[in-house]
């Protein structure tokens, strides 16, 4: 699933699949996202993807507030349930859902350009270009004594300077699955490398079932971060690029010899990609990198027949661990006219009700919620693969920095690109992608 150039601006990734993304993604174009996301229709209480309400009729405050449109079911019922309880507590506010089928970047970020757009909206993905057009409204205010209980990396990803502009809904990641029935009797250990990896892959590897898979791009959209992280480095540190640091150049290049050395027993061109487990389900593979959504799917398909873990490091005494640190999270327009409602009733759904919190991660899909305590209280992610999950996440998850830009995205998404697709040297294209990162970053100061 790759993202349109209209999503790249207001993301700023372009180049690799939107990683950042939960299962509950845009639809970007794709014939497989459009359908996952369709399942979902239209609910009385509800617009679908128009212009937001007046704000004030007589004396009452309208608020708009925007959703994508999720592919798991009661989803769009239990947004329109929690506007409907919040309008009961606040008689003088009533809040429209709005259900965004289709491009919702393409479709959100035309109308953040108008005065009409959405009081409360949700995103996934870099704000700084929000914050710099004065898009988004401070939220630091509404958290209170709660901001010791969201993790401090998950708040990175809505942090500009000390000012946090976004409240989490939802916490996600990705994990490496594996069928314990095919390692066990092979006698192969969860693989803790790059190159462990790679010995399984080909053992694991019988023709018809296929040690690995990882995105029907080969997996290049998927190992570019992950190759980056698990080599010890960041997109950027002190507010410099650090993505082309030796260590990096050389996880690129063990990138390139580990897709050589398996191409023919990694899995591509699925039914469906890598954000499905259905190839894994299916047994068209023997381990796929796919999120924590997909954990109650493959429970049901195999029953306890897989473990998890994240990706490995590059080698022995080399880098660590790593996975992705995704959500959405909830902002509010800084240029509509009620503000002050926005942020109210966001920190009525978001920080004041962690049973909320719970309810939209778990009751419907598989995620995270982002209050510590939350977490902590929610019974199915206490036992088995969930709870591992969620200590790879605490442990190994890295967020996107939310400085990073559509520019620094499209630079960065270029050089993977050129280096695992095409086999260009990694040191010369993660140079190439410094420069005009620290370019970009330059006019940030």
């Amino acid at each position: 699933m790759s993202a349109n150039s209209s999503n790249d601006e207001l993301m700023g990734r372009n180049k690799p699949p939107p990683l950042f993304f939960s299962s509950r993604r845009f639809a970007v174009g794709s014939a497989a996202s459009a359908a996952v996301l369709a399942a979902c229709g239209s609910a009385p209480g509800t617009t679908t993807g128009g212009a937001s309400a007046p704000a004030t009729t007589g004396n009452a405050i309208e608020l708009s507030h925007w959703y994508h449109q999720y592919g798991e079911e009661g989803t769009q019922q239990a947004a329109i349930r929690y506007a409907e309880e919040y309008s009961k507590i606040k008689p003088n506010v009533k809040v429209t859902v709005e259900w965004t089928p289709g491009d919702y970047g393409a479709k959100l970020n035309a109308a953040l350009l108008t005065p009409e757009g959405p009081d409360v909206f949700e995103f996934s993905g870099p704000i700084l270009d929000l914050v710099n057009a004065g898009q988004v409204a401070d939220l630091t205010d509404i958290y209170g004594d709660a901001r010791s209980d969201f993790n401090e990396i998950g708040l990175q990803a809505n942090t500009v300077g000390d000012r946090l502009y976004g409240v989490k809904m939802i916490d996600d990641m990705g994990l490496l699955y594996y069928r314990k029935s095919l390692l066990e009797p092979a006698g192969i250990a969860p693989p803790t490398t790059l190159d462990e990896l790679g010995a399984a892959i080909q053992a694991l590897n019988t023709g018809q079932t296929k040690g690995f898979f990882m995105g029907n791009d080969g997996g290049v959209g998927v190992m570019g971060d992950m190759l980056l992280w698990s080599s010890g480095h960041e997109y950027l540190k002190d507010n410099k690029p650090d993505f082309n640091s030796d260590a990096t150049v050389a996880a690129f290049k063990k990138g390139q010899e580990f897709l050589a050395a398996n191409s023919g027993a990694i899995l591509s061109g699925a039914p469906t990609d890598w954000w499905d487990p259905s190839a894994f389900t299916q047994n068209l593979t023997a381990m796929q990198w796919t999120g924590l959504w997909a954990m109650p799917g493959i429970r049901d398909a195999i029953g306890d027949d897989f473990g998890v873990m994240p990706w490995p490091a590059i080698g022995a005494g080399e880098g660590r661990p790593a996975t992705f640190w995704g959500g959405w999270s909830q902002y509010a327009n800084a240029k509509r006219p009620n503000v002050e409602a926005a942020k109210e009733y966001i920190k009525w759904l978001w920080i004041d009700n962690t049973d909320i919190q719970k309810d939209w991660s778990l009751a419907y899909g598989f995620h995270v919620p982002p209050r510590k305590s939350a977490a902590a209280s929610a019974e199915p992610l206490k036992t088995g693969p969930a709870a591992e999950a969620v200590t790879i996440l605490n442990q190994y998850g890295r967020p996107l920095f939310p400085n990073w830009t559509g520019a620094m995205g499209t630079a960065w998404g270029d050089a993977v690109n050129n280096i695992l697709k095409n086999n260009a040297d990694p040191k010369a294209e993660l140079d190439a992608a410094a420069q005009k990162v620290q370019a970009e970053l330059d006019k940030q100061a």
